[in-house]
């Protein structure tokens, strides 16, 4: 359900506040709820959280984040973090480039994609 990524963000507030160590899966979740929520810029809050946290980004995260930019039609947010993916040589797979493409596409960016 769209609303579930406040209650998601609330767990993962209670996670921190008792000390819980948090790590990929935590964020790939957390940053799913938000995406699903149709919450873009929390996904790409919690994206750089993990590097604070020293939490490694997966294929999985950034896909889910390309994804979130997507569905709000922010191309240009979309294909930086695929350049960032590339840049610190996080694997991308054709879930990454669907999900970049079809942020092009929404975003009428046709010679981008």
């Amino acid at each position: 359900r769209i609303g579930m990524w406040r209650e998601a963000v609330q767990l993962f507030s209670v996670m921190e506040r008792s000390k819980v160590e948090s790590d990929t899966v935590t964020f790939n979740s957390l940053i799913s709820a938000c995406e699903k929520g149709c919450e873009w810029e929390n996904a790409l809050q919690l994206l750089s959280m993990m590097t604070t946290n020293r939490v490694i980004a997966n294929t999985i995260t950034c896909s889910t984040a390309i994804s979130a930019c997507e569905k709000q039609g922010k191309w240009e947010k979309g294909l930086q973090l695929l350049n960032v993916m590339k840049q610190k040589k996080v694997e991308c797979n054709t879930v990454t480039y669907n999900a970049a493409i079809s942020a092009c596409e929404k975003g009428h960016e046709w010679e981008r994609a």
